[in-house]
Parts: C-alpha cells; sequence; structure tokens
C-alpha cells in the first residue's frame, strides 16, 4: 500500500468512460517510481553510484588502473541496486538498518559467486578487505549527507502548492505529514469540504479550510495549484466523479487517499506520500527514471537526426525563403507541458501566419497554402525544424501532437479530458498520428478519437513503444493522404 497507482492508466469501471477509452495495448504498464522531484532521483541512484564508485577507487588504489575484473563487479554491483529503495522519508535508524542488511545481502552473493567461480583470486585480500569496510561506511556517510542537502535541494526546485479535498481522518493525517516532513517540496494550502470548519479543529489541524468542494476547481486554476489529494468516502463516488469532471479543464495532478476505489483496479501502481498511500488519479508517465529515460531519448534521437538532416534543412529555408514572400520559420505559440503556452518552429507553408484567437485549420486545397507548403506538409517536412525545440526541452519527439492555443481553447470546453494531454511535453509524432488521425480534425468526432489515442499513449507508455512510433510514423508519412 505505500505506492500510487495512475488512475490515467488504469481507471476503475465507473470512471473509464470519463477518463478515456479502453486501452488498445492489452498489456501491462511499465515500472513507474517514486515522486516527480530532484530528491527522489538522487535516492534511486546514491547507492548504486557509491557501490560503484568504492570499487573503482579500490582498483585504482590497488593496480593504478580500473582493470576488467574491477569493472565486471562494478557492474554486477551497479544492476543489482538500480533503482535504489527511497529511504528518505525514513528514520536514519530505519535507513541505517535497511543499507546494512542490504550491504550484508550483495556481500554475501559476491562471496558465493567468487567462491564458486573461482574469481576471488582475481582480487587481492587487501583489496577485498578494503572493499568489506570501506562500502558500507561509504554507504552510511553519502546517506547521513544526503538527508543534510536535502532541504537545500528541495530549496533550489522550489515548492509545488498543494490541496486536500475532504477533511476526515486520512485527510488530516496527510496535510499533517506534509507539513511536518523536511523531505517533501509539496506545500499544503489548505482544505476543501462542504462541512463546517469545526471538522478542522476537530481533526486537530490548523491549516485553513479554503472553501467548499463546488470551488476546487477555480481555486486549483486561481491559485496555480499543482497537486489534488481527493480523500472522500467511497459513498461519494458520484460527487467524485463530477469533481474530476471540473478539474478536467486543469493540468493538475490529482490523487486519491484510500479509503477508495481500489478493489476496482486492474494493473495499477502505487506510491506513497511522506509514507502515506495515495492513488493517483491523473499523473504524468514521466516521473523518476521514466523521465530521465524520456529525456535521454529525446537528447539522444534528437541530437542524431538533427546532424543527418542538417543538409536538407538548409536546402529547405533556401526553397521556403525563395519560393514565397514572409519568414522562413513560422514560429506559433501551442500549449505545452502543464498547459504553459510555448513557441514551436515550422517552415513556413502558407501565406499567411495565423496565431491569434481564432486560427483556421489547413484543408484540401486550401488557397493559403503555397505551393512549396503543399509539398511540405504532405511530407511533414514542414515539422523539422521542431528537432530544435525538442533539444530545447519544449518538445519531446514522441507525443501528443501540439494544437493551437486557439484550438486548444475551443475543443477543452467540448471534450472530456482534453487538458490531459498537456500533462507530458507535446510530441514531433504520436500515437494518435500513425493510427490515421494525422492532418485536419474538421469534426468533434474526430478530435475526441484524436484525444482518446492520446490518453491511451500517457497509460501504456514506454521506451519500446516510443521506438515502434517513430518507425511507424516514416511508414505513415510516404503514404499518408490527411496531411494537406
Amino acid at each position: 500500500m505505500n505506492s500510487v497507482a495512475s488512475f490515467c492508466e488504469t481507471a476503475p469501471p465507473a470512471a473509464a468512460q470519463y477518463i478515456g477509452s479502453p486501452s488498445r495495448f492489452h498489456r501491462a504498464t511499465s515500472l513507474h517510481i517514486g515522486r516527480d522531484n530532484l530528491l527522489n532521483l538522487v535516492e534511486i541512484i546514491l547507492e548504486p553510484t557509491i557501490l560503484t564508485g568504492t570499487i573503482w577507487l579500490i582498483a585504482l588504489f590497488e593496480d593504478g588502473v580500473i582493470s576488467l575484473p574491477y569493472m565486471i563487479v562494478s557492474l554486477m554491483a551497479f544492476a543489482l541496486t538500480f533503482p535504489a529503495h527511497p529511504r528518505l522519508q525514513k528514520t536514519f535508524g530505519r535507513s541505517l538498518l535497511g543499507i546494512l542488511s542490504g550491504w550484508f545481502s550483495i556481500t554475501l552473493l559476491f562471496l558465493f559467486f567468487g567462491y564458486a567461480t573461482r574469481s576471488l583470486s582475481l582480487f587481492s585480500q587487501h583489496a577485498i578487505v578494503t572493499w568489506l569496510w570501506a562500502t558500507p561506511a561509504a554507504l552510511v556517510a553519502g546517506h547521513a549527507l544526503f538527508r543534510l542537502a536535502a532541504p537545500w535541494l528541495l530549496k533550489a526546485q522550489g515548492s509545488k502548492r498543494a490541496i486536500v479535498v475532504g477533511l476526515n481522518e486520512q485527510g488530516a493525517e496527510l496535510a499533517h505529514r506534509l507539513v511536518c516532513s523536511p523531505y517533501t517540496d509539496l506545500q499544503m494550502r489548505g482544505f476543501f469540504d462542504d462541512r463546517s470548519a469545526e471538522r478542522l479543529r476537530t481533526a486537530g489541524h490548523e491549516r485553513p479550510l479554503l472553501g467548499r468542494i463546488d470551488e476546487v476547481a477555480a481555486y486549483t486554476k486561481e491559485q496555480g495549484i499543482n497537486h489534488i489529494y481527493i480523500s472522500l468516502p467511497m459513498a461519494t463516488q458520484p460527487r467524485i466523479l463530477r469533481l474530476l469532471d471540473d478539474l478536467r479543464d486543469t493540468t493538475a495532478s490529482i490523487f486519491f487517499v484510500p479509503d477508495l476505489f481500489v478493489t476496482d483496479m486492474i494493473q495499477s501502481r502505487t506510491e506513497s506520500i511522506c509514507d502515506m498511500p495515495v492513488v493517483s488519479v491523473c499523473e504524468t508517465p514521466f516521473t523518476g527514471v521514466n523521465g530521465l529515460i524520456k529525456r535521454a531519448e529525446d537528447l539522444f534521437l534528437g541530437t542524431l537526426i538533427l546532424l543527418l538532416i542538417s543538409p536538407l534543412l538548409l536546402l529547405l529555408a533556401l526553397g521556403v525563403k525563395f519560393s514565397s514572400p514572409g519568414p522562413v520559420i513560422f514560429k506559433q505559440r501551442r500549449y505545452g507541458l502543464d498547459g504553459q503556452e510555448i513557441v514551436v518552429y515550422k517552415f513556413r507553408s502558407m501565406t499567411v501566419c495565423e496565431d491569434g484567437a481564432f486560427v483556421v485549420q489547413a484543408r484540401q486545397g486550401d488557397q493559403r497554402v503555397t505551393r512549396l507548403g503543399a509539398i511540405l506538409r504532405k511530407t511533414s517536412l514542414d515539422e523539422l525544424p521542431q528537432f530544435v525545440n525538442v533539444l530545447q526541452g519544449r518538445m519531446s519527439i514522441v507525443g501528443p501532437r501540439p494544437h493551437a492555443v486557439a484550438h486548444n481553447e475551443q475543443y477543452r470546453k467540448l471534450i472530456k479530458g482534453y487538458m490531459v494531454r498537456h500533462k507530458v511535453k507535446p510530441g514531433i509524432t504520436g500515437w494518435a498520428q500513425i493510427n490515421g488521425l494525422r492532418g485536419e480534425t474538421d469534426t468533434l468526432d474526430k478530435m475526441k478519437a484524436r484525444i482518446d489515442f492520446d490518453l491511451d499513449y500517457l497509460r501504456n507508455w514506454s521506451l519500446g513503444l516510443d521506438i515502434y512510433i517513430i518507425l511507424k510514423t516514416v511508414a505513415v508519412v510516404v503514404r499518408d493522404r490527411h496531411a494537406y
């Protein structure tokens, strides 16, 4: 129970039609690790890094170089301990016990393996003895220093604003832990409940009662709330669904605090906040290790692709410049991560650069499209400058396609769950685009279908899925007739 289950990925039956269409993947979701903050990232790499570092230092001290046997042992140590167990929310005594017990297990495994394979002779007795005492000492010292540095790391990354909906025992307990913990980046603002403030005093908590439940969505938008924790009982499920409906027009991360729909969850992923069990309603898949993997994928592939296509970019820029009057690059405002406005780049394919409160989507035979622009749009070559946006961190190679701000404001009022697609960075290509939803969405049904695919991508993201979408995009662009 000390983990988090993503509701966007596996919603209970009562909410499935509300969140989006059923998954088209029919497979387990990928591993989700921890809280999405700097402390979590340090926690999961701290022990593997210390283990690897001590082996390398011993090798340099003994032999002057990191020889192959030491390198193999260090890789094994890293693989066995990554990702590390988060220990920051536990007392230092409990953390110390966990560190030493884990170290003892690894030591027994290595000694048994070395004895069975007769590989212990590859290391000097002095090196083995040094490893046995220096590594646990380094682990303990590393965790102690990390605990001292943790408040500074939190201060450096800034805080996130949080509210609790439902003034009851578990809600008050969660709020108390958020306020008292020195190792959380969440700033507790207060409670929302339809009952009197007397319950707040009865629960023994001093955070304010901010308003009624039907005021949560408005307060979230006005105050820029990042995290919402719903602590309402099972019997209020209709009221919970109405609240979720109101919150679909925000980009706040939403969590349930049990008691809840836990028995209806399928392939759920669990987590805890300040050692308090919660259930995620709508959270980005790119937290912890997944976020590092996604960003590494974007940086590596984005840099590689830009280097490969740089001659083509130059030729296309010259073509746009001399084929029609106007700028080479069309800069358009779009909604990015968490619904924040970003500027994305495209090769100009029209005689106009529309970016106002009303934008007309390109249609077949659109007179605004230039002769070269028609070719660029048909082959998606006009999107190539967005690889620069990827390196800037505004976009990803794979993700929901960004819509014009005017279109976002139009459809967020018509389609439930529309803004959930902004829990991740927009992409150059996406799951919807390779499933026939590329180009103009001239009906509400087409846009709803695109949003369903976007939400399906959020539920089922994996590195393998991204690679599949990238490869599939090439084939789709070649034969697609829907882009104009």
